[in-house]
C-alpha cells in the first residue's frame, strides 16, 4: 500500500469550489500525485490552473478525450482521473477514460440519466476498471459506525428511515445575477431535469442506502420550484417504500431558510434508534427502548478499533467534511492497489440514477408510486 496512485482531473480549476476539495482530500492523507488534467474549458484558465497545481506543460490538456488517449499511451500515464465537472460532462469524460482503460472517480451524480449510467456500468465492467462515486459523507467515520450497528442488529428490525438535506442558498434568484454555481446547477442542459433532488437529495438517498444496505423499491415523490424563473426543482419531498416493511421520508431543500448544510439521518428499529447530523459530525446518538440517549463519539470510548483508521486525532478534536473525504478518497486507493476498497462503486451509482429516475417519474404522474427501474 505504499504505491502513489499518479492522477488526473478533469475539471477543478483555480477558483472553483469542489476540485479543491478533492485536491485538499487527497493530501490529507498522501497516496496521490496530481499529474495531469483539462482544468477548465478556457485555454488560458486550464494552462494557469496547470502551473498553479504543479503540473507539467506537457500534461496539460485542452480537451478530456485528448488526455485519455495521450495519458493511456504513456508508460508513466495516470492511473484514475478525478471527473469534477458540471453533471451534463461526467459521462462523457467517464466513457473515454473507461475505454482507455483508466480508473474513474467521478463526482456525483454519476450521470444525468439512467440509461448513461447503465452504459457507463457495462463498459467498467467489460474493461475490468474502477468506477467510483464520490459521495463523501459515506467517508465519515461516525457514518460507518451507524452502519456497523445497524449490520450487527443493535438496533433490531429496521422500521423508519428519516433523512434529510437542507440548505437555503438558493432562497433567492442568485443565478440570475451569474453566480456559477447557482448557475449551472439550476441549468437542466448542464444538470439535468433534477435540480435539487439531483445536487443534494441523491447525497441523502445514498446515505441512507448506504447505512442500511436497503435500496428503496418504489417511491412517491413531490418535486416543487418555489423560486420564481427557476427552471429545476428546489425542493423535494419523498416517501420510500423499502420492499421490506421498513418505510422512510427524504426531505431536500435548497429553499429551507435558516439551514446552512444540514444533512440529518434518523433510523429506528424495534430494539434502538441511531441519529447522526452532519453538522455535528462526530457523534452518534443511540438510544434503547425504555432507556436514556447515548452519545456515542468519534474515538471516544468504545469505539470499534478497527474503525480507528478513520480517525486521524483523538476524541474531541473534530473532524468534519475534508476527513470525510479523504477518507473515501483512502479507500478508493485501497481499491485501486488491492481491489477491496469500501466506497460508492457503478452499481450503487446506477440505483442513485434509478432513484432520481422514479421521483421525476412520480412527480410527472400525480405523486403516484413509481417503482425503480434497474
Amino acid at each position: 500500500m505504499n504505491e502513489t496512485i499518479r492522477w488526473g482531473m478533469v475539471g477543478g480549476g483555480l477558483n472553483g469550489f469542489i476540485g479543491e476539495v478533492h485536491r485538499l482530500a487527497t493530501r490529507l492523507d498522501g497516496g496521490y500525485r496530481l499529474e495531469a488534467g483539462c482544468f477548465s474549458s478556457d485555454g488560458a484558465r486550464n494552462r494557469e490552473s496547470a502551473e498553479h497545481f504543479g503540473v507539467a506543460p506537457d500534461r496539460v490538456y485542452d480537451d478530456f478525450a485528448q488526455m485519455a488517449r495521450s495519458e493511456a499511451e504513456r508508460r508513466d500515464g495516470i492511473r484514475a482521473v478525478s471527473i469534477v465537472t458540471p453533471n451534463h460532462l461526467h459521462y462523457p469524460a467517464a466513457r473515454v477514460f473507461l475505454e482507455a482503460g483508466i480508473d474513474v472517480i467521478c463526482d456525483k451524480p454519476l450521470t444525468t440519466t439512467l440509461e448513461e449510467a447503465l452504459e457507463l456500468e457495462s463498459l467498467a465492467r467489460e474493461r475490468g476498471r474502477i468506477l467510483a462515486v464520490t459521495y463523501n459523507y459515506t467517508g465519515n467515520a461516525m457514518i460507518r459506525l451507524a452502519r456497523r450497528l445497524v449490520t450487527e442488529g443493535a438496533l433490531g428490525d429496521l422500521r423508519l428511515v428519516q433523512v434529510e438535506y437542507v440548505q437555503d442558498w438558493l432562497a433567492r434568484n442568485i443565478e440570475q445575477d451569474g453566480q456559477k454555481q447557482a448557475s449551472w446547477r439550476t441549468d437542466p442542459q448542464q444538470a439535468g431535469r433534477a435540480g435539487c433532488l439531483g445536487d443534494i437529495g441523491v447525497h441523502a438517498y445514498n446515505l441512507a442506502h448506504f447505512v442500511t444496505g436497503l435500496p428503496a423499491r418504489r417511491v412517491s415523490a413531490d418535486l416543487a420550484t418555489f423560486v420564481p424563473g427557476r427552471r429545476v426543482d428546489d425542493n423535494v419531498q419523498v416517501t420510500l417504500d423499502f420492499g421490506n416493511g421498513t418505510r422512510g421520508a427524504l426531505w431536500a431543500s435548497q429553499v429551507a431558510v435558516g439551514s446552512e448544510n444540514a444533512l440529518r439521518l434518523r433510523l429506528v428499529g424495534s430494539r434502538a434508534s441511531i441519529a447522526w447530523e452532519q453538522e455535528h459530525p462526530n457523534q452518534l446518538q443511540y438510544t434503547e427502548y425504555g432507556e436514556a440517549p447515548r452519545t456515542l463519539s468519534r474515538n471516544g470510548a468504545g469505539f470499534p478499533q478497527s474503525l480507528q483508521h478513520l480517525c486521524r486525532v483523538p476524541a474531541g478534536h473534530p473532524e468534519g467534511y475534508l476527513e470525510a473525504f479523504a477518507n473515501l478518497y483512502g479507500e478508493i486507493r485501497r481499491g485501486l492497489l488491492t481491489g477491496q476498497g469500501d466506497f460508492t462503486d457503478v452499481a450503487d451509482a446506477v440505483d442513485d440514477l434509478a432513484f432520481i429516475e422514479a421521483c421525476l417519474a412520480s412527480n410527472d404522474n400525480d405523486n403516484r408510486w413509481q417503482s425503480l427501474m434497474r
